[in-house]
């Protein structure tokens, strides 16, 4: 059910359409949906419009709220939605997939405004308080997303539940956007997208490659703890093997099928369960094997449509730390309190100590669209609230969400600026093993069916990588940042002892650069601060002379009278921390 914000949201949707087609009447609208912070609505103009026209907007929209009090839905016939729409060949393609998906075609009135649309609104617009919005931003969006189709001018705006609200909302926004990861990844050299190889294909320039490398191998350590076994899968695999899966049948659009010089039809892999079930099937297993950890840090391809694609947070191929518990039914409540002991060990250590927690469950008004049995779905569903309950986390059920082969628990963390982002799922399968034929021998001699825990701490290595960027604003902690210490010599008579310097700490470990540029000192400080270096060591004369040296961070901290003997162990010691 849509709360009232949300109502709200789409409501001022329809309000700013229909100041735009008051004050360009020629303009052509097509959708426009409620955001998580606001509502924007999609239109083709016949001359450029731009965030100047913003005030005459605004206002003209505040004009209008005033006179409408209620939203009068209607349900009309395909003959007459396509005469009152037919002057809108936007409106029209949309009226000829509802018709042909057998789905009512509604209208809402408020005013003099008559849109296409399911509904639903607030109750009165001429009581809403005209400080809780505003206009944000305009940009360019395909229609339906699709890079084939026309351009189109998007206009976003936002919305909350008070003044306050907004204003919080447009405080952090600015943070955010100083923070933003696809301007610190360039600017730092982490990341680069290019259009030749393609949008939403990300390449991990050689600093930036440090830092996912750090990652893989700190989660990778992190489950060889736990008793998690590593395995390498290929990135195709014949079409049938997602026949059985029923990835095949559900994200045909998600999964580009391709022919060898036999006829044989392969897929790009979108997901990794099937090939781990095969490996489990490879070997039969016993009651003492499990439970089986299979883990891997490998890179799946999902077709996100080019509109939506977004720096490292929405891309077409992600490397997902997936590992696939395949355990016993007596076995799901101890694992399921092992991840979530595992996530909060692996969150701590970024400072992520604020969760959400949502269970996603299925559409219980469509059920055809889930794998398996009724009573399957419901024990699956009662396991995990348990579980959730029984870690003393508030939660809330999510309908509709569930994978269609078994709900989840979906983990949220709030980063260093309050913003949500979604991590960590815990998906809980009974019915995949069926697909497959996962069975184990019990203590008893008979063969019993497994269950599947689909798991993934980081989510993606691109997503979580991106949110480190802007959580951070690109400080990276020492353990993770890809120079960790810069020595800079003072002039070049002290070359010499800074590359001593720098040749002692690569030899100990410590990623360590030395600037041996023939520039001044300020400048020369003033780079390391720029490139957000966690620690410098400056070499004159002193320095030269005593053989000590002052470690200087980029948070304004002095640690005088290092030696070289001290100073590694210093270093190692916070690395090792993680801190």
């Amino acid at each position: 059910m849509k709360n009232n914000i949300e109502l709200v949201r789409h409501s001022l949707s329809h309000l700013m359409a229909a100041a735009v087609l008051e004050i360009w009447p020629d303009a052509l609208p097509t959708l426009g949906p409620a955001t998580e912070t606001g509502f924007y609505y999609d239109f083709e103009f016949s001359s450029p419009v731009s965030e100047k026209d913003f005030t005459k907007i605004e206002n003209k929209m505040r004009q209008i709220a005033k006179t409408w009090k209620e939203f009068e839905g209607k349900e009309i016939s395909y003959e007459d939605a396509k005469k009152l729409f037919a002057k809108n060949p936007y409106k029209l393609e949309l009226i000829e997939e509802i018709n042909k998906d057998s789905q009512k075609i509604t209208t809402y009135t408020s005013g003099e405004f008559t849109d296409l649309c399911r509904g639903d609104h607030t109750d009165d617009m001429s009581k809403m308080p005209l400080d809780i919005w505003r206009l944000e931003r305009v940009a360019g969006a395909y229609w339906r997303g699709d890079e084939k189709n026309k351009m189109l001018t998007r206009i976003y705006g936002l919305a909350f539940e008070s003044k306050e609200k907004l204003n919080e909302y447009l405080v952090q926004k600015e943070e955010a956007e100083k923070r933003d990861h696809k301007k610190l990844g360039k600017e730092m050299g982490l990341f680069t997208i290019s259009e030749l190889v393609g949008k939403g294909l990300p390449m991990y320039l050689p600093k930036g490659n440090i830092i996912r490398t750090e990652l893989d191998n700190f989660i990778r350590a992190e489950k060889e703890k736990l008793g998690y076994s590593f395995v390498t899968i290929p990135h195709i695999a014949r079409k049938e093997l997602y026949i059985r899966s029923g990835h095949l049948g559900k994200y045909d659009a998600m999964m580009p099928i391709m022919k060898d010089n036999n006829g044989e039809e392969f897929v790009l892999k979108a997901m990794n369960c099937p090939h781990h079930f095969e490996i489990y099937n490879a070997e039969p297993h016993s009651y003492r094997d499990l439970p089986l950890r299979i883990a891997e840090n490998t890179t799946v391809y999902r077709n996100e449509k080019s509109g939506e694609l977004s720096g490292l947070l929405r891309v077409k191929g992600l490397c997902q730390d997936d590992t696939h518990h395949i355990i016993r039914q007596d076995q799901i409540e101890s694992e399921i309190e092992m991840i979530l002991g595992l996530m909060q060990k692996v969150y701590n250590v970024f400072g992520f100590n604020n969760y959400k927690v949502e269970i996603s469950i299925r559409d219980p008004k469509n059920k055809e669209k889930y794998f398996g049995a009724d009573d399957v779905w419901q024990k699956a569903e009662e396991i995990l609230v348990a579980q959730v309950k029984k870690w003393g986390m508030p939660f809330s059920i999510e309908e509709g969400e569930a994978a269609f082969y078994g709900p989840k628990i979906d983990i949220k963390i709030n980063d260093s600026i309050g913003r949500e982002w979604q991590l960590t799922t815990i998906q809980l399968d009974f019915n995949q093993p069926e697909n497959f034929e996962m069975d184990y021998t019990g203590e008893d001699g008979k063969k019993h069916r497994v269950v599947v825990l689909h798991v993934a701490i980081f989510g993606s290595f691109e997503r979580f990588f991106g949110i480190l960027i802007e959580h951070y604003a690109g400080n990276f902690p020492l353990w993770l940042s890809p120079v960790q210490v810069k020595v800079i010599p003072v002039r070049e008579s002290h070359n010499a002892y800074a590359q001593e310097i720098y040749n002692l700490l690569k030899e100990a470990g410590i990623r360590a650069g030395v600037d041996l540029a023939d520039e001044n000192l300020g400048k020369k400080v003033r780079a390391a601060k720029n490139e957000k270096i966690p620690y410098w060591i400056v070499v004159g004369d002193k320095e030269v002379e005593s053989k000590e040296f002052v470690l200087e961070s980029r948070e304004g901290n002095k640690l005088e009278s290092l030696s070289s003997q001290n100073l590694p162990e210093l270093l190692q010691k916070e690395i090792k921390e993680k801190k």
